[in-house]
């Protein structure tokens, strides 16, 4: 008895035999079976093939394609592999395979294999979780000694592969503050700005170094962390899955559903004001006369080593002494973290995840330079308003 069977990634299965299966019903010489969720058709054709011994060849074909089941449910659903669509989880169902084998032709045609990348990329790859685009932005960044040493690094790795202009961001951002920071310094100071040097300074450094953060928090990620431990609480799980910009692009295969988004502006918020309290403990002239600085944005170097310099010139300069004021400590400290959790947090959020991921990019993908002035010119403004509120 010879078998044809053809079996597709639909749920359909044909399958056809030359003679009476003794297993089966032969009321009819056409029938249909339905097996649980799986109905086939069986038909009488003639015998096709035969061995000298008599007896009869199966010949099975399958077609390239795998039937896919994907489930879906809460924060991001699962597939057949075990994989999460929200998140950090893997790629959900065709998504998923998609991107799998996106990723691994693009790998073949170049030469390279899975072990020649990172542990984490190549892991990313195996879920299906990134597609073969990042991949390729991967090995273009790997071409540079700069990239190549940054990538070594998790936190700048994922953002470099969701945006490979974030260090030119940084530049600009880091730019912008230096130049505005010290104008804003030199216009409150006068002729006392070189009087007063050493305050200056420590001002002007803080102030970049909050510059980086603001820019390096929420800014967009190609997430590559490993799987959450199973014993994980329950916040733990939900901060997992929310994204580092609120109003990132998802990738093929992941989504984000809207509380998720919230989560990281949350998430984001309570780093910032760390940042902007802990920033303000050390950092000299905090919040004094900021309200009437023209491009003051950030007003950062720490009120505890203000103090003490403040201690320390009136103590050499008699004549300072009833300049100078003490600045208090905690409430300015607290102050300032509150206004980069909530106006900071919101603009710069804004600012990456809509107005450049989402308005910029798309339009001027392939102009480079003309992107980056546009940047620029985004992020002074952002800076200037920043001054206002």
């Amino acid at each position: 008895m010879s078998f044809s069977a053809n079996f597709t990634p639909t749920s359909t299965r044909s399958l056809s035999l030359s003679k009476h299966n003794p297993h089966l019903p032969s009321s009819s010489s056409s029938s249909s079976y339905l097996l649980p969720n799986v109905p086939i058709n069986i038909i009488k054709l003639p015998d096709q093939r035969r061995s000298q011994t008599g007896k009869s060849h199966l010949p099975i074909t399958f077609s390239r394609k795998r039937p896919v089941l994907a489930f879906s449910g809460g924060n991001g659903g699962g597939n057949i592999n075990g994989g999460s669509t929200g998140g950090g989880g893997g790629g959900s169902g065709g998504d998923g395979d998609k991107n799998k084998d996106e990723s691994i032709l693009l790998l073949a045609e170049l030469g390279r294999s899975l072990d020649s990348l990172p542990k984490d990329l190549a892991a990313a790859i195996e879920s299906g979780k990134i597609p073969g685009s990042i991949i390729e932005r991967y090995l273009e960044l790997e071409k540079s000694p700069l990239m190549r040493w940054l990538l070594q690094f998790a936190g700048f790795k994922e953002r470099l592969l969701a945006d490979d202009l974030f260090l030119a961001k940084v530049g600009i951002e880091c730019g912008v503050g230096l130049f505005t920071k010290t104008a804003a310094e030199y216009q409150r100071r006068g002729e006392k700005f070189f009087d007063e040097l050493e305050i200056v300074f420590a001002d002007v450094v803080m102030a970049i170094i909050a510059d980086f953060m603001l820019v390096y928090l929420p800014a967009p990620t190609v997430s590559l962390r490993p799987p959450i431990a199973l014993t994980a609480g329950p916040i733990a799980k939900f901060f997992y899955g929310c994204p580092d910009n609120a109003f990132q692009v998802a990738l093929a295969g992941t989504r984000y559903s809207i509380l998720q988004r919230l989560g990281a502006i949350a998430r984001n918020g309570s780093k910032l004001f760390a940042v902007g309290t802990t920033s303000s403990l050390v950092n000299p002239q905090l919040f004094l006369g900021r309200f009437i600085d023209i491009f003051l944005q950030f007003p950062m170097v720490g009120t505890f080593v203000t103090n003490a310099l403040i201690n320390a010139r009136k103590a050499v300069d008699k004549s300072a002494r009833e300049e100078v004021e003490s600045i208090p400590i905690i409430p300015t400290s607290l102050g300032y973290g509150v206004y980069m959790a909530i106006s900071s947090n919101l603009r710069y959020q804004v600012l990456a995840g809509v107005i450049e991921q989402r308005l910029l990019e798309p339009m001027l993908h392939n102009h480079k330079l003309v992107l980056s002035a546009i940047c620029f010119a985004v992020r002074t403004g952002n800076t200037f308003l920043g001054s206002l509120l």
